[in-house]
């Protein structure tokens, strides 16, 4: 067994002691193992971005750790300092995240242009221009919003610092 996984009530403490001991073993590098492990990182890394989507609309993180272009830059400033890994990765997961984003089913982006397709396809009914227009123009306001508050709560950070 590779991991070994045990509980042990302290008494003293009235607590449950969980033990975990696991084993690390390195994998040879080729051309195979290297992209698998790259997609699987970024597989992981969506994850963490729709989890914490959604965390953000349930409330369950405040509003106010959205980030925007300007805590974005600082935080690829920061990774360039550390070194060239830390700035790739960190380059990695902006463009991840931004492709995330970009399928969220909010009007003016790719995801509200999928969800519209799936509903003219669902209704076999084609969306007027009209409405398009205007329910793009919603989406558009709502993400200029979106980016101000973000922006707002950026330089907030940078004056408290």
């Amino acid at each position: 067994k590779d991991v070994a996984f045990k509980t042990n009530w302290d008494e003293e403490n009235k607590i449950n002691v969980i033990e975990l001991d696991f084993a690390v073993y390195g994998v040879r590098k080729t051309v195979w193992t290297v992209i698998q492990s790259s997609f699987l990182q970024a597989v992981s890394t969506t994850r963490m971005i729709i989890k914490s989507v959604v965390q953000l609309i349930t409330g369950t993180v405040p509003a106010n750790s959205i980030s925007g272009p300007v805590g974005i830059i600082s935080v690829i400033g920061d990774a360039a300092g550390a070194g060239i890994r830390s700035l790739l990765n960190i380059l990695s997961y902006i463009s991840i995240d931004l492709g995330v984003m970009n399928l969220l089913p909010i009007p003016a982006l790719d995801g509200g242009r999928l969800l519209t397709l799936f509903v003219e396809a669902v209704t076999k009914k084609k969306l007027s221009r009209k409405w398009e227009i205007a329910i793009n123009a919603a989406g558009f306001v709502l993400l200029i919003g979106i980016m101000i508050f973000a922006t707002y709560n950026d330089i907030s950070r940078m004056i408290r610092k």
